[in-house]
């Protein structure tokens, strides 16, 4: 239900629920590098330098802030509203996923001067409480998990899959460092675009003829960001990606409805002006599609997806 499948589509969103976590903490400028290494036994490890998942024990539950959110359904940071004022890793149930569809997976945490760890096997601990290791300095969250066999078709980890989202993820979100090692084959790269989505676009073209330099920019309004990229090639395809908090949402949205309404709005506005058109000729929106190239990026306080693996946003105020 969460991951959309237990097939390989399932499987790397995995790591994506564990990333996801790390970019909300680099969102809220919390952390500027996230490490993700697939070992030769195809588990995986998530290394962030953010604040480190709270260890101190909650009033309510009696338990470690790091035990609910890897044991409990909902409880994460994302439901208090000062935590994260945007976040991709919605609704609170990531890591917990992760965690109950894996053989084991390892926590560790580095936060209020001590490192902490605690083990999990398929969701339940091992410990009640986190075993401290020793003390520290430094702040992050390290993630080690192990995808059950007995839930996955294969728990074989695809690097070009891995690095395809990696790779959008340090476009959505300039300056970030991301990197990507694979201990089966060598592999490794590092990803960081200061130009953000403009250095997408341009990336997404650079094998086509453009007609002009990649046009960016990005504006704030009622606590939605809204951040787009531009550029015309030669062809005839359009290519056109949209997200909603980092998350590629495949079907668009009411974002996408209104970044076409603009756009085709605004060069039939500019024609006019110009007198381009000799009589009331307009262009359409499919007009507008040939040889475009554009990323569509909005970062939604509350965004509402149509169904739980969030490929549409419904959010009707980011239309206008």
């Amino acid at each position: 239900m969460y991951i959309g499948s237990t097939g390989l589509r399932g499987l790397h969103h995995l790591v994506y629920e564990i990333v996801d976590n790390s970019i909300d903490e680099a969102m809220a400028g919390f952390c500027k590098s996230i490490i993700i290494t697939i070992h030769k036994d195809n588990s995986i490890t998530v290394v962030d330098d953010g604040r480190g998942i709270p260890i101190d024990i909650h009033p309510h539950y009696k338990k470690s802030g790091l035990t609910i959110a890897l044991t409990m359904l909902h409880a994460g940071g994302k439901f208090d509203k000062n935590t994260y004022k945007v976040s991709g890793g919605l609704h609170g149930v990531g890591a917990s996923v992760v965690n109950a569809l894996s053989e084991k997976l390892i926590a560790t945490v580095k936060r209020d001067g001590v490192i902490v760890q605690q083990v999990f096997h398929r969701g339940v601990e091992e410990t009640p409480t986190p075993v401290k290791l020793g003390d520290s300095h430094e702040t992050g969250t390290t993630i080690d998990f192990w995808p059950d066999p007995q839930i996955f078709e294969s728990i074989i980890f695809d690097y070009d899959t891995l690095a395809l989202r990696l790779r959008e993820l340090a476009f959505l979100n300039k300056g970030i460092i991301i990197s990507l090692s694979d201990e089966r084959t060598g592999a490794s790269e590092t990803y960081q675009y200061k130009g953000g989505i403009k250095e997408y676009v341009e990336y997404l073209n650079k094998n086509k003829k453009v007609l002009h330099p990649a046009v960016s920019f990005e504006k704030e309004k009622d606590g939605i960001t809204i951040e787009i990229g531009i550029q015309y090639n030669t062809t005839y395809a359009e290519q056109v990606f949209s997200y909603a908090n980092n998350i590629n949402t495949h079907e668009g949205g009411s974002h996408l409805t209104g970044f076409r309404t603009a756009l085709t709005r605004t060069i039939n506005s500019y024609a006019t002006k110009q007198k381009i058109f000799k009589d009331d000729t307009k262009f359409t929106s499919d007009d507008m599609k040939e040889g475009l190239t554009a990323v569509v990026s909005v970062k939604v306080p509350e965004p509402q997806f149509e169904g739980q693996t969030k490929t549409k946003l419904g959010n009707s105020n980011v239309k206008g």
